[in-house]
């Protein structure tokens, strides 16, 4: 089953993580937290009033550059559009490899444990194995109109802040798509009734590694994606090196077993990039320069 989404930009406004957002522009955390506030200006204010009086000026910058953030993207939404495609596709899980309608996607497992005790884990453990029956696995890319990253060339501000709000909007995308799989299409998560806070803290059962993130860091996983998702159809091309443009998208798995979640595979060693580069049909020296962070020194 696949299908494909496009949004207005009103539609993904209240699913936008704005930590996120204030993170790309310096600000820590607690200073995102003016996107929870009403917009009033008195409840602004009082929001000001929480911070030590030498971080007020700080705060301050936060809620202009949040009132900025909300102005441009009401003028953004008559002219642009968010699309996502997703697919849904029989799984197994085939050692540290997946079967997705029987193409071979190879994936990485853990070499470093975190806590004593804690399992070695690759994302093909959430997925059954081939003895016990057909699973499912779901694929998604999200993008913004490639325009949008054009905008405002001569005013160096707009557009440091119309590319951080893509970004944002691609995230969005993703995250309000993966919620429509889950309540509707795929829909093992029928009586899913999260708050918009539940939903940003990833509350529900499931999970949504992207490509490039701790647990699917070889970005050359972006061509096996492409192979089953339409992302040309939603104006997604990949450069040699495997990075999407537009530079404001997103693509990955959906996982739906209960004890999924999120991990990082850390560094590997020489024998599994060996094996993985063999798996993926890719030359060690290729390889290498898809995983440069995730290789042990000695290897």
């Amino acid at each position: 089953m696949e299908g494909k989404i496009i949004y207005r930009i009103h539609e993904l406004t209240e699913y936008i993580n704005w930590i996120y957002f204030f993170h790309a522009w310096g600000f820590q955390p607690r200073f995102a937290a003016i996107a929870d506030m009403h917009g009033c200006d008195s409840c602004r204010a009082m929001w000001l009033t929480q911070f030590p009086e030498e971080e007020r000026g700080k705060a301050a910058e936060a809620m202009q550059l949040y009132k900025e953030a909300l102005r441009m993207l009401d003028g953004l939404d008559e002219d642009y559009r968010v699309y996502a495609v997703y697919r849904l596709m029989e799984a197994n899980a085939d050692g540290d490899n997946l079967l997705l309608d029987g193409k071979r996607f190879p994936l990485l497992r853990q070499q470093t444990r975190v806590r004593p005790g804690d399992p070695y884990l690759c994302l093909s453990d959430f997925v059954r194995p081939l003895s016990h029956g057909t699973d499912t696995v779901g694929a998604f890319a999200t993008t913004v109109d490639a325009e949008m990253e054009e905008l405002y060339a001569d005013d160096d501000y707009k557009r440091l802040l119309v590319k951080t709000l893509a970004e944002r909007l691609a995230e969005a995308a993703a995250e309000k798509t993966h919620e429509t799989i889950r309540k509707k299409i795929w829909g093992y998560a029928k009586d899913e009734n999260l708050t918009m806070k539940q939903l940003l803290r990833e509350e529900y059962q499931g999970i949504r590694p992207a490509v490039g993130y701790p647990s699917l860091p070889d970005m050359s996983v972006s061509f096996l994606l492409a192979e089953l998702l339409d992302m040309e159809g939603i104006g997604i091309r990949l450069t040699e090196n495997g990075m999407m443009q537009p530079h404001a998208s997103v693509c990955g798995l959906m996982f739906a077993h209960p004890a999924s979640r999120y991990f990082s595979v850390g560094k590997i060693d020489g024998e599994q990039l060996a094996d993985y580069a063999r798996r993926r049909g890719y030359s060690l020296e290729t390889m290498k320069k898809f995983l440069a962070g995730n290789i042990e020194s000695a290897s």
